[in-house]
């Protein structure tokens, strides 16, 4: 009898991960495994279900038996001999990463039960359901996203009188529901897909998108760079982008707002003290991390919902003005298209927008202006579902700074109790595109890098504790597009200079760890996943090509770029979408080129910077 998808599922985390009956924990990965899969998107599911049961085919074409019948040395021999096949590899990959997610939660939740501490009391935010909210209304506004851009010109229209509606795909979460559940669960709630968007290409990376009150912003690292002057400079004199005229008035603000400090030392956790050590030892610059977090408790579980309300991310810092200002928010509100008054003196004005409910049905919000600041990703599949998206540039220029990450073992444990998600930033080659990051991930979420099957990689996950992980990001040329109008369709191929960049940033991060004192250096790349010296590390990545990395990435922008030239930028230079009166984009689509930094004070200073311009012009 033919395996099903799921038994398939089950029988190769059994075998990946060595599980012999005697560990409580492994037991119950199978039953997380599928929570995870239920949350991805059709297409994920069906792809990770599908390469599981094609490995469990090739361990009947090698022994005449399913995985779930052979014992363990026989499946670990299959498996290893699946995993020396180049072409192979990557379907083991396909499998591997959430199994190793799901394993991780499993073992965190089952070695140290999730604390239960008080959290705070949020902010108050005028909130309305989709499903509650009237089917026909009016505003003087509606925003689309209620992220780092849309909360921003929220608040401003707001405060200058407007009656502004936010509308919001995705739902409102407390800081107390974070501390309720293991972080893997919040993940597939707070992110786009369960976390699962993917842009194909050359190599083909993961590009996780929050949706929620709040955007990406609830579920970012909390690191706060303001925008380099050279960027700044060139957004104003290539592009002629008008937000970037008094850019450092704007960033101020955001800071205030945002209650930006530099990161204390005594929370930053072993991982961002051996970066700076190693960096001390290299003689490298770096220091530990702007953030909006004051009072940080070192939970280290910002990417999932801070659950002690210290990250100031927008539905605490923002919105709540906002609100007090009169905005309201609408939630499970996902906006099917913007109405346009075709007929208006002067060209189409926008009339309002379309927007679906939970259970199908429809509500109108009529309004002069609409601000959509749906994502890099989202906004202009919008425009194109709402017969907006007819400039050619429109979803093209896509900036993600592209990321790799490398861990450090280490003969002392590293994870002792306190870190911050990014603690340390090491700028030694930022002048060269690359920026280096002490990374810490939430508790059982720290796994993805290690190598190899069966027991070899049971050995490395319980001994998880001593590995200090850091990651890099590249400022990239916009290498990608937003395809479609519908469901989230990317491809981004990574241009030649960036893959070299992202290559170098991964040695240089090996060079750090061992400077740091490490005793063995995990790549993360399947082909030549170890090495236990600093020229080993050299040898085996010489052989590494870019395809070959595990390549994520964090931080859309472009796919809207306002610029004065009419032929390439979609947006002219105050942010006003081409061709139609009333609609502003003040998302991070926007930005006319890579930011180069964490983006979200470059989105937020320009989202300021285009509402208040919008307000002194109505």
């Amino acid at each position: 009898m033919s395996p099903t998808p799921a038994s398939a599922v089950a029988a190769l985390a059994a075998a990946l991960l060595a599980d012999d009956a005697t560990a409580a924990w492994t037991a119950a990965v199978p039953r997380r495994l599928e929570t995870l899969l239920d949350a991805l998107p059709a297409h994920a599911r069906a792809g990770i279900r599908g390469a599981a049961w094609a490995i469990d085919a090739y361990a009947v074409a090698r022994t005449g038996a399913r995985l779930a019948t052979l014992g363990g040395p026989e499946r670990e021999r299959v498996l290893s001999q699946l995993a020396s096949h180049r072409a192979l590899l990557p379907l083991l990959d396909a499998v591997k990463v959430p199994v190793l997610l799901a394993a991780g939660t499993e073992r965190a939740l089952h070695r140290t039960p999730a604390p239960s501490t008080p959290a705070p009391i949020d902010p108050p935010l005028d909130l309305t359901p989709a499903l509650d909210w009237p089917t026909r209304s009016t505003a003087d506004a509606v925003v689309v996203g209620s992220g780092a851009g849309g909360a921003m010109a929220a608040r401003t229209l707001a405060r200058a009188g407007m009656r502004v509606v936010v509308l919001e795909e995705g739902e409102h979460h407390s800081t107390a529901s974070f501390g309720r559940r293991a972080p893997l669960d919040r993940f597939t709630d707070l992110y786009r897909d369960g976390g699962a968007t993917i842009a194909l290409g050359n190599p083909p990376l993961v590009l996780p998108v929050g949706r929620a009150v709040g955007g990406t912003t609830v579920v970012n690292s909390g690191t706060c760079y303001r925008t380099p002057a050279h960027v700044v400079a060139r957004w104003l004199s290539r592009y002629g982008f008008t937000a970037a005229e008094g850019f450092d008035a704007c960033l101020d603000e955001v800071e205030r707002t945002l209650r930006v400090a530099r990161q204390p030392l005594d929370v930053i956790g072993t991982n961002g003290r051996l970066a700076l050590a190693g960096a001390k030892e290299l003689g490298w610059t770096a220091g530990p991390l702007r953030r909006n977090a004051p009072g940080c408790k070192g939970s280290c579980q910002c990417v999932v919902g801070c659950p002690t309300g210290a990250k100031q991310s927008v539905q605490l810092s923002v919105l709540p003005d906002a609100c007090a200002s009169g905005a309201r928010i609408v939630t499970g509100a996902r906006v099917r298209r913007i109405l346009t008054d075709p007929d208006r003196p002067g060209g189409p004005r926008a009339a309002g927008v379309v927007v679906s409910r939970p259970d199908g049905s429809e509500l109108e919000i009529l309004s002069p202006v609409v601000v959509v600041a749906a994502g890099a990703l989202q906004t202009p599949q919008l425009l194109r579902r709402s017969g907006l998206g007819r400039h050619p540039g429109l979803g093209r220029n896509l900036s993600v700074h592209p990321a790799v990450s490398v861990a450090g073992r280490f003969s002392d444990p590293v994870v002792d109790g306190t870190a911050v998600l990014q603690s340390v930033g090491v700028e030694q080659l930022h002048s060269d595109g690359i920026l280096i990051e002490a990374t810490a991930a939430p508790p059982g979420m720290t796994s993805f890098v290690l190598p190899g099957v069966g027991r070899p990689l049971r050995r490395k996950l319980d001994s998880t504790e001593h590995l200090a992980t850091l990651g890099a990001m590249i400022a990239d040329q916009p290498s990608g597009r937003v395809l479609g109008s519908e469901r989230t369709l990317l491809r981004y191929d990574l241009s030649p200079r960036d893959a070299a960049r992202l290559l170098r940033a991964q040695q240089a991060m090996g060079e750090l760890l061992f400077a740091a004192g490490a005793e063995e250096v995990l790549t993360g790349v399947p082909q030549a996943p170890c090495a236990r010296t600093p020229n080993e590390l050299k040898a085996v990545l010489s052989e590494v090509t870019a395809r070959q990395l595990h390549v994520s990435a964090f931080h859309p922008t472009g796919t809207a770029a306002a610029g004065s030239d009419p032929g390439r930028s979609p947006t002219d230079p105050d942010g006003r979408l081409r061709g139609v009166h009333g609609v502003l984009i003040t998302d991070g689509s926007v930005l006319p080129s890579c930011p180069e930094v964490n983006p979200q004070l470059s989105i937020m200073a320009a989202a300021l910077a285009l509402a208040e311009r919008h307000v002194t012009e109505v």
